[in-house]
């Protein structure tokens, strides 16, 4: 057995090393990835830019909605260093500054009527935080939406709607009934069918497969939450901060729900932090008891820096705006390929902003065409709940010659996958 104490890659010879690690102390099922994607070990970022051991550069288009600042922004990694060198983890006993400046930060940028602030380490936490919410105030029950996803922790994968991630650990939450996404008729018959509920909602479909819902959606579903007395939890983990060419999708239709969860972009890009954010009248429980629900981490000083600083780097650097230019620039780009390339295995392109999915006649279709990107060198990401879809969610730092790059890389790769499939019926059981 090897028991050397091992440090970063410098080259490619360490692939096959960190290879076995990966099937020895993590996961056999994560190391097969690598037969798709690979040889490459990532070992830095900057920017839109991810650096391999062997020198080779890939385009991040990809990131699960993480990197709306790129990769290590200058003002948020000065942010986070200083508090390293500070104070990274207070001693949650005296009262500590960080999370206040950060929770007014967020409070600032929030739809009205959002007052308090609960952070956490991932979405799915935040999730959990809102579900447990929402019971303080006797609703129990949970509805949500088709392909929705909100988290893998139990409660959290209660109304992530799929059963393959479901099904190994049931059983899960009772009383979570799911509902069509866009489908108002069946929002109202679930909630005057049964005792007072929270619904729980992405105002885009992010690992749905990018579902775009009718206009007025949100509004409608805001007065039918009003009219049967439930609660609203809007999750804008992906949708928020910017990447929607507005700081949040309920911004669209200036909708305020009850609960508002934000993740992803919130620290920059550079530490872990999650937040719940909710109206007074709905946080009152955790505002009279503030060990009900707790973590160790939760506002750590670190991650406070960095919300604070994500915050006002995307205001100071326009980034909702350069969202919004960006995202119809390479949306427009992708269609006009698809188009002249292959538009018999691509069945629709449809984005806002920087949320863009490329959806394929085949899940079959869609690994092969992310095989075709990655082999030249651009990043994207699956859907977890639509197979056929691909997402991209590039960062709105982007430079003109950054979206070139994409825009090459996409089409060499649909050149390449239509050699392979002329037609549809060449696909076969792909």
């Amino acid at each position: 057995m090897d028991n050397r104490t091992d440090t970063l890659p410098t080259s490619g010879d360490d692939f096959e090393h960190i290879l076995q690690l990966c099937k020895q102390h993590l996961s056999k099922g994560r190391a097969k990835i690598s037969d798709v994607f690979g040889t490459d070990l990532e070992v830095s970022s900057q920017g839109v830019w991810v650096n391999t051991s062997n020198g080779t550069k890939y385009l991040n288009a990809g990131g699960y909605g993480v990197f709306i600042h790129g990769a290590r922004h200058p003002h948020v990694e000065q942010a986070v260093i200083k508090q390293i060198q500070t104070n990274p983890i207070s001693s949650r006993i005296l009262l500590e500054p960080t999370a206040a400046i950060a929770a007014q930060a967020l409070i600032n940028v929030a739809p009205n009527g959002l007052q308090h602030v609960h952070f956490a380490g991932s979405g799915a936490e935040a999730t959990e935080a809102a579900i447990k919410l929402c019971r303080t105030l006797g609703r129990t029950r949970l509805i949500t939406t088709k392909n929705g996803y909100h988290g893998k922790t139990m409660g959290a994968l209660s109304v992530t709607a799929n059963e393959v991630y479901q099904n190994p650990f049931r059983p899960l939450l009772d009383e979570v009934s799911c509902v069509g996404f866009g489908d108002l008729e069946a929002l109202e018959e679930a909630l005057k069918s049964g005792s007072k509920a929270a619904v729980i909602m992405e105002p885009i479909q992010g690992e749905g497969g990018v579902r775009i819902p009718p206009k007025g959606y949100l509004t409608a579903v805001k007065g039918l939450c009003e009219q049967y007395d439930a609660l609203l939890i809007l999750d804008e983990i992906q949708t928020g901060m910017g990447r929607l060419g507005k700081w949040w999708g309920a911004d669209f239709e200036q909708v305020t729900p009850d609960i508002m969860l934000c993740g992803k972009g919130l620290s920059g890009g550079i530490v872990p932090v999650s937040a719940m954010v909710a109206t007074a009248e709905v946080f009152k429980a955790f505002n009279r008891d503030p060990f009900i629900h707790t973590s160790t981490f939760s506002g750590a000083p670190i991650a406070m820096a960095a919300v604070k600083a994500a915050i006002e780097a995307i205001e100071n650097d326009e980034l909702i705006y350069k969202a919004e230019v960006l995202g119809q620039q390479i949306q427009e780009g992708l269609e006009n390929i698809v188009a002249q390339y292959c538009p018999h295995l691509v069945k629709e392109i449809r984005g806002v902003a920087l949320l863009i999915g490329v959806e394929l006649y085949s899940p079959g279709l869609a690994g092969a065409l992310i095989a075709e990107l990655i082999e030249r060198h651009l990043i994207v990401n699956y859907s977890l709940n639509a197979g056929a879809v691909l997402r991209f969610t590039p960062s709105a730092v982007m430079s003109q010659s950054d979206v070139v790059f994409l825009l090459e890389a996409f089409e060499n790769a649909c050149i390449a996958l239509a050699e392979k499939y002329p037609s549809l019926n060449s696909v076969g059981v792909i």
